[in-house]
């Protein structure tokens, strides 16, 4: 397991009774949802596994919730020896990555989090801003149709595989780049469920008022690598601070970082957390690639096997998954 990659899932995958099963059959991941509540005086497991959806929703609660999810599985797979040789997450999940990497406390991380959460949520007013994918346009197209708009704010806000862009700003400015993608080819434009143009400089001023909630947070050196949802690199001799408080309102780079993973040798990928978006995009970035999604105590359990005779066979990594695994919970996601 000394190039297992660990990744942690954004804002957008939650849903009413995560984790609920976890914490019935592992001790160790109770204790973690017991001490979400603990550090953040309320009790994010109601509403984590009773709702309701509406407030779940909320960013300032889906953050915690998300990053308390990943947190109760990474302890389950540490408790059992499986650790990560790298860690990274999309947007959020950047937060858990560095909880894996030990230079971030479960406390402290689910804490910033929240307040993460507020500052992102209450930056732009309700109906001000809008969030929509562009699917089937390269990059560069996506960024000349933003580029194009002159009277409103539209950016990219998160290139995630070859053929889905996602751009956010103002509505007005979002409606016309969809207008303008449309008219370059795109093969559909959704605007999303979300008001909040997050990772646009709409939210810049968010991003300072974390900036002292960092500092105080007191990010340690990382144990492992992690890699930067700013750069597509690892964390290296940057300031964590720095790059996090940028992380807010630049745009994520997850198709360059999985990139940068391939390309330096690391896999087998786990997706950590509710939901399996990230192993769709890392198969649309690499088809090639072994990919695991893991957010239920069945499939814990199946990642363990998978790992442990992984471990212990000579065949490569794919070939031996798809031949024991074919029938199994855990399957390499395929499309």
């Amino acid at each position: 397991m000394d190039k297992l990659v660990f990744l942690f899932p954004g804002q957008g995958s939650q849903y009413v009774g995560m984790g609920m099963d976890l914490a019935e059959k592992y001790a160790e991941a109770a204790e973690v949802f017991a001490l979400a509540d603990k550090s953040l005086d309320f009790a994010l497991r109601d509403v984590m596994w009773d709702g309701p959806a509406e407030y779940l929703n909320m960013t300032e609660i889906t953050q915690p919730a998300i990053l308390t999810m990943c947190v109760a599985l990474l302890e389950v797979l540490r408790k059992r020896g499986v650790v990560p040789a790298v860690a990274a997450g999309l947007s959020l999940g950047e937060y858990p990555a560095l909880v894996a990497a030990d230079s971030l406390d479960f406390p402290t991380a689910v804490r910033l989090v929240r307040e993460r959460g507020r500052l992102m949520q209450a930056a732009v007013p309700a109906g001000v801003g809008a969030v929509a994918a562009i699917l089937g346009l390269e990059a560069k197209q996506v960024e000349e149709a933003c580029a194009a708009v002159k009277e409103h704010i539209v950016a990219v806000a998160n290139y995630n595989c070859p053929g889905q862009i996602v751009i956010a700003g103002e509505v007005a400015g979002v409606e016309a780049a969809m207008s303008r993608c449309s008219e370059l080819g795109a093969k559909r434009t959704v605007k999303l469920p979300v008001s909040a143009p997050f990772h646009t400089v709409m939210l810049k001023e968010a991003g300072a008022a974390l900036r002292p909630h960092l500092k105080r947070a007191r990010l340690k050196s990382p144990r492992i690598k992690v890699l930067s949802n700013v750069t597509a690199g690892y964390y290296g001799k940057k300031n964590p601070v720095d790059l996090l408080v940028q992380q807010v309102y630049k745009p994520v780079k997850f198709e360059g970082l999985i990139k940068r993973l391939i390309k330096d040798g690391y896999g087998p990928f786990v997706e950590i957390g509710p939901g399996t978006t990230l192993s769709s995009f890392i198969k649309k970035i690499d088809k090639t690639a072994t990919v695991y999604s893991v957010a239920k105590a069945e499939e814990v359990d199946k990642l363990l096997e998978v790992l442990s005779w992984e471990q212990q066979s000579s065949q490569a990594v794919p070939v031996a998954s798809a031949r024991r695994f074919a029938s199994g919970l855990l399957k390499p996601v395929t499309q």
